[in-house]
């Protein structure tokens, strides 16, 4: 899969660089040779004889070397990889990056590359938070480099929440997708999934019966046509695709953040059954039955993610497909969603009980586009990914 492609891999300062050596054995093991740069932090976590022995290569960690730097060797190492990868990406390098700076080799590196460059973001949930960090991820999005994560979990710092690496396997199927030879590569889509769930108390929610399968098996589609996607996905029961960069929310307003924060894209696929409504006012604490009666609860309309990226105008993705998952009068009903929305196309889908299509492994759409109704048999949901991916790929490239 990834024979003879040449890796350069920057290592950087934080607690994630010991899942770099996993990384190097991972790409080693489908062909890939890798070339190490530590830097002054990483050195702190991996020590260069590690990554040396694992590389098979000599590791690189100063700007100043004499014997690489007689031969410009920054120069070289810079421009004859086929795929820089900086896994930790740290704070400090994504803000080196976003700024040019080039005060150390792997900046260095990073400033003189002409070659595609991959990022796994890995920081304290806080910093990745950060206002000053989301500009330097967009500065970066927009000078054309691509992320892979991060993923949400436990922190080394203890706390929770996205800012964890991805996973060596992740960062595999990312790099993958960087030699995928398709008909969306450089093409950016966000891809929404999974139910939402919007929480009464602690320990109740809103939901529905989405199962995410439809959703993962779109992502999945469009990242093997060589598409950047960025999956936003609900508490799902199926898991996330690899080699697509996943964004975990619970909610719809989680849920419209991640996605806006994902813009700009070629084009977004908005799959997820997010619940309409919410709980004005959820309770801190468990509700309890009572003499009183049954407790009253007050609704909220939640955010129509749809409607709001249809309608953005400036940095509206060129293409924006939604779905109508209906029990009755299934085409007049997403025909008229898709013009009360804005939307280019929508997926329009019968769920009622007796189909067995919501939480199922098959899925019998109809595609309602300007052209007109394009009735699909019913087929497996992977099929139908797969179908709607080409038919994306070829409205992106007309």
């Amino acid at each position: 899969m990834l024979a003879e492609k040449r890796i350069l891999l920057i290592i950087g300062g934080g607690i994630a660089a010991y899942k770099s050596l996993e990384l190097i054995r991972r790409l080693q093991e489908r062909g890939a040779q890798v070339t190490p740069v530590l830097t002054r932090g990483g050195e702190q976590f991996v020590t260069p004889l590690s990554v040396s022995a694992l590389a098979g290569h000599k590791v690189h960690r100063d700007l100043f070397d004499l014997t690489d730097e007689a031969e410009m060797g920054h120069i070289q190492l810079s421009r004859s990889a086929d795929l820089v990868v900086v896994a930790p990406a740290t704070a400090d390098l994504m803000a080196k990056m976003a700024g040019g700076l080039a005060d150390d080799l792997a900046s260095t590196l990073l400033l003189a590359t002409d070659t595609p460059v991959l990022l796994a973001p890995a920081m304290n949930v806080r910093m990745w938070a950060h206002p000053a960090t989301a500009r330097n991820r967009a500065q970066l999005e927009q000078d054309g480099i691509t992320f892979v994560g991060p993923n949400d979990g436990a922190m080394a710092c203890g706390e929770f929440g996205p800012g964890r690496m991805a996973e060596p396997a992740e960062i595999v199927a990312a790099v993958a997708a960087q030699f995928a030879a398709g008909p969306l590569v450089g093409k950016r889509i966000i891809v929404t999934s999974g139910p939402t769930h919007e929480p009464i108390d602690p320990v109740r929610y809103i939901a529905n019966r989405s199962s995410g399968a439809q959703g993962t098996a779109i992502a999945a589609a469009l990242a093997a046509l060589g598409a950047q996607v960025v999956f936003v996905t609900g508490p799902a029961e199926v898991a996330p695709p690899q080699g697509v960069e996943v964004v975990a929310v619970e909610t719809a307003q989680q849920m419209l953040v991640a996605v806006e924060v994902a813009l700009p894209a070629d084009a977004g696929v908005f799959a997820a059954a997010v619940a309409d409504w919410r709980v004005a006012s959820a309770s801190d604490r468990k509700l309890k039955k009572s003499h009183d009666g049954l407790p009253k609860l007050e609704f909220a309309e939640n955010p129509d993610i749809l409607k709001t990226v249809s309608r953005m105008g400036a940095g509206r993705p060129g293409l924006v497909v939604g779905f109508a998952a209906e029990t009755n009068d299934v085409i007049e009903n997403a025909t008229a969603k898709r013009a009360r929305k804005g939307c280019d196309w929508i997926v329009a889908n019968d769920v009622s009980p007796a189909t067995g299509i919501m939480g199922g492994t098959e899925n019998a759409v109809t595609l309602i586009t300007d052209a007109g109704n394009e009735e699909w048999p019913r087929m497996g949901k992977a099929a139908v990914a797969e179908r709607l991916a080409q038919r994306i790929a070829a409205a992106l490239a007309g």
